[in-house]
């Protein structure tokens, strides 16, 4: 993080140590996303909360919130979120191009129609809020997607253009770790 003070982990509250603890043993280093957020506890649990409840409670696969993920941030121009959750879009697709063919351009990307639909609204709700209609929403439908999946869909990707907007406040960078991962 260039533009905020990192703490060290040990001057963090007790939970926030635990939660970076587990989440370098996890992943077998520490995100810096885990290190930029330690800037301020409160703002921290907020955030994790709310990540945590938006990959865990949703009948959404991991590989379609990580294709949202990619999409939007490739959108907002988030190289941190691009790359880390690109690393994870490859592992849980099972794809290892589709995170680059997601981050450039998710119309020329292979997936399929439901898919594309579910970024094409990703991806407006992103670059035009102020556009979306029910007729979206029954676009999504068409394609298959239940009332939850689409309230997902749309706080996943609201969820990630706050987080793209931090990324770049904080010049937040990817650790290394994430380019190789799952290519």
């Amino acid at each position: 993080m260039g533009r905020f003070p990192v703490p060290d982990v040990e001057d963090v509250p007790d939970d926030l140590q635990d939660r970076i603890t587990e989440e370098t043993e996890r992943a077998g280093f520490t995100p810096n996303v885990f290190s930029a957020y330690a800037y301020k506890p409160s703002h921290f649990r907020a955030f994790f909360a709310y990540y945590d409840a938006l990959v865990e409670d949703t009948p959404l696969a991991r590989e379609e919130v990580e294709m949202l993920v990619v999409a939007t941030s490739g959108v907002n121009d988030c190289l941190y979120c691009v790359v880390a959750h690109g690393a994870l879009c490859r592992i849980y697709a099972e794809a290892p191009k589709l995170a680059d063919q997601l981050a450039t351009n998710h119309r020329q990307a292979d997936v399929s129609a439901e898919h594309r639909a579910m970024l094409d609204f990703a991806v407006k709700l992103t670059e035009s809020p102020e556009r979306i209609t029910d007729d979206d929403l029954e676009q999504l439908r068409d394609a298959g997607f239940s009332e939850e999946e689409i309230w997902d869909v749309g706080a996943v990707t609201a969820f990630f253009n706050l987080s793209n907007r931090m990324a770049a406040l904080a010049d937040m960078r990817p650790n290394d770790e994430f380019y190789e991962m799952g290519r």
